[in-house]
């Protein structure tokens, strides 16, 4: 493999990524950079960590050149909040030695201050669709300078429901421009706004969709329920002290929250729980607890599969099995980063056995089941969800047919006999005065 020496990067850029301790470039940098410096546009496709962050950064960053103007020149979408906040710090890192200025917005907080920030300019701005629409409408924000437009995790935007606002986007911004596009997989809307927007995008693949990271030990346990699920992973912690940072995957919000409630009575102070509800401070505070190694580990949902760089992570617990065979490869790829090993360990219960049938179709290669420790213990105890659903028949009981009634109408009362009677004005005012009034002649 090439080193980063062997690229076309400047002084600058190479010195930034020799002090982040980075050596050689990943596949899909290898692959991207001499195709973006090329001026063409670029549709990458790559799992969750391969590097695809510095595969569209490097090039960019080193085709950016000093301006007065206080427009930005390169424009970065992508679909959280968390990502922008990582995006942000991975340029700052990389500019180090530039003169460059970068700036996040996202949405769920006060526009003010970013939009303080956007007129004051900057050169490189990595925002989610939405709040950067505010900003250009608000005329805070000019977009008349961009150059290049990079979408990153343009599948995960599209299932957020992002597409009028990166249609929005795309027309705001000038024609002459380069777009690069990154996805872990090129669904048929993907295809589609490509078709619309794009200039003969070249496609570069760094791995076929659904190859799961070289490095990674996928193995599982089929247990019966929720609480011998509690009981598995409170067994692997204690017994195995190398799982020391380890994010534990959730299907949903609730079960999350549930899940933190069993696990912080044996547990207290190391771990954490995050999803989509949870306020932006407390969302960016577990992240920073797990990442200093105040958590040992914390439970999540698919919000943090993909989009958020957390370093040396030791085992990924699929707690639950995704709906999506294709979130099971995001969730995996938060260990096993940079050429290191990583462990990804699931729970399958019989309902999950389609799911883990789906999940193996798309990796090509079957996951491998562990037997069950000796000493854990089997709960029998359900949770609502697991009952079985008692049927409850809706029975119908005919009724018998009634004999010597009548006609399904009766006699009117008499005051409901009455009938309307028109009354002339002369009947009127005889009846009134007890004579016959006769009207002034016409003049």
């Amino acid at each position: 493999m090439n080193s980063f020496q062997q690229l076309n990067l400047n002084s600058s850029l190479l010195k930034a990524l020799d002090d982040m301790g980075f050596k050689t470039p990943t596949t899909i940098q290898e692959k991207v950079f001499s195709v973006v410096m090329s001026g063409t546009d670029v549709c990458g496709i790559a799992q969750t960590g391969t590097g695809k962050t510095f595969a569209y950064l490097l090039p960019c960053l080193r085709q950016w050149k000093f301006s007065k103007d206080p427009y930005p020149q390169i424009l970065i979408l992508v679909p959280t909040r968390e990502l922008v906040a990582q995006v942000v710090s991975e340029v700052q890192k990389l500019t180090a030695y530039m003169n460059v200025v970068t700036l996040g917005v996202y949405g769920g907080v006060n526009t003010r201050p970013q939009m303080a920030a956007a007129e004051k300019g900057c050169d490189v701005i990595v925002a989610t669709p939405g709040r950067l629409m505010d900003l250009a409408l608000s005329g805070s924000l000019k977009l008349k300078a961009i150059k290049k437009l990079v979408i990153d995790e343009m599948d995960e935007m599209l299932n957020l429901g992002f597409r009028t606002q990166i249609k929005n986007v795309l027309e705001l911004l000038p024609e002459r421009r380069q777009n690069l596009l990154f996805s872990a997989t090129i669904t048929y809307d993907v295809e589609l706004l490509m078709q619309d927007y794009f200039k003969d995008p070249v496609r570069i693949e760094a791995a076929p969709t659904g190859t799961p990271l070289e490095g990674i030990e996928q193995t599982a346990y089929e247990v019966p329920n929720f609480y011998t699920k509690i009981y598995l992973l409170e067994l692997l912690l204690m017994q195995r002290p190398e799982m020391n940072k380890v994010l534990v995957f959730v299907a949903t919000k609730k079960l999350a929250d549930e899940v933190y409630e069993e696990m912080i009575k044996g547990f207290p102070d190391v771990v954490g729980v995050i999803h989509s509800n949870k306020e932006q401070n407390h969302r960016f505070n577990t992240v920073n607890q797990f990442q200093n190694g105040t958590y040992r580990f914390i439970i999540a949902t698919d919000i943090v599969a993909r989009g958020i760089d957390i370093s040396e992570v030791s085992h990924v617990i699929n707690f639950d099995l995704p709906d999506e065979p294709e979130n099971y490869i995001h969730r995996i790829g938060r260990t096993g980063r940079a050429d290191k090993k990583g462990i990804a360990i699931s729970f399958i219960t019989e309902r999950e056995k389609p799911l883990q049938d789906n999940i193996e179709a798309l990796m090509k290669q079957k996951i491998k089941i562990l037997p069950l420790p000796d000493d854990l213990e089997i709960s029998e105890v359900l949770t609502e969800d697991e009952q079985p659903k008692k049927f409850v028949p809706n029975i119908v009981i005919k009724q018998p047919k009634r004999e010597n009634v009548g006609a399904a109408f009766h006699e009117k009362s008499e005051k409901n006999k009455k009938r309307n009677v028109k009354v002339s004005y002369k009947d009127k005012m005889k009846a009134k005065y007890g004579k016959p009034i006769k009207r002034a002649p016409k003049k």
